[in-house]
């Protein structure tokens, strides 16, 4: 694959409905725990738990033994998804089991005017950090959107004020992508 290409992915949350999701470039050379900072980033999420990527070469994380987790800091995108089509799994917080299904769509020539990973496109806000996974999420939307649950002060006040689950801002998203890429990103380990 030459090292002047880019993939296209799409990165899409499982067991939420309507889908969350957002269609990214990376460089086809990205490393794993690059990778990783990426969809944290794309998605919204902060960092604040583990994460693994199960791939058919293995899993791939922060090394840890006795979870099986090898390191991803070495391996490369290319290597684990070599081709469009293939597919590999991103689970972020081991609790609430956010699973992101990770497929490569495109394998395209890099742009020297484009600064790369990017997000093209997307849909819907990410669900906040800690709201209890796919299920917990949907008891926190119905009672987000609905004055009169008995949760809907807590959890307005727990998220800080309103929450917009349609709400997606591509231009953000990139900004925070390029400080990230730039080195200024607070998501930057």
């Amino acid at each position: 694959m030459p090292a002047d290409s880019v993939f296209q992915i799409k990165v899409t949350l499982a067991h939420i409905r309507p889908p969350v999701w957002r269609r990214l470039q990376v460089p086809t050379d990205v490393s794993l725990g690059r990778l990783h900072q990426v969809i944290q980033t794309a998605m919204g999420w902060k960092d604040y738990h583990l994460h693994v990527f199960e791939t058919p070469t293995g899993d791939y994380g922060r090394p840890d033994w006795e979870l099986g987790h090898r390191n991803e800091s070495n391996v490369l995108l290319c290597t684990v998804a070599p081709t469009v089509g293939s597919k590999i799994s991103y689970t972020y917080d081991f609790g609430d089991d956010w699973v992101h299904h990770i497929e490569i769509e495109r394998v395209l020539p890099r742009d020297r005017g484009t600064a790369y990973p990017r997000c093209l496109t997307g849909r819907r806000a990410c669900p906040p950090e800690d709201s209890g996974g796919p299920w917990g999420y949907g008891e926190f939307l119905a009672a987000i959107t609905d004055p009169h649950h008995e949760q809907h002060a807590e959890l307005t006040e727990w998220i800080g004020g309103t929450f917009n689950p349609n709400h997606l801002d591509i231009k953000e998203i990139n900004k925070q992508l390029q400080l990230l890429t730039s080195g200024t990103s607070a998501a930057k380990h």
